[in-house]
């Protein structure tokens, strides 16, 4: 019998992590941060069998594109201290 198990984080920017970086790796695919000008790319590695991004209906359609998510996430947040994920 399987056992289910979650594991969550924060994703903060005091302790030197970006979202843009975070999901990257979880996705495996090339994200280029517009804040810090930095690009993450995880395309080669392996391990990730399915991605999805889920949004409401009415949504705008930009929701759709992960890298345009991920960077209007960390451009809401402002402070040097924010949790932006």
């Amino acid at each position: 019998m399987a056992i289910y198990h979650l594991r969550a984080s924060m994703i903060s920017r005091s302790q030197g992590r970006s979202a843009t970086a975070a999901i990257a790796y979880r996705v495996a695919e090339r994200i280029e941060d517009r804040r810090t000008g930095l690009t993450f790319d995880y395309a080669a590695r392996g391990g990730v069998d399915h991605t999805e991004t889920l949004a409401p209906d009415h949504a705008p359609d930009w929701v759709m594109d992960r890298s345009e998510l991920w960077n209007r996430v960390e451009e809401s947040e402002t402070r040097k201290n924010s949790q932006v994920a």
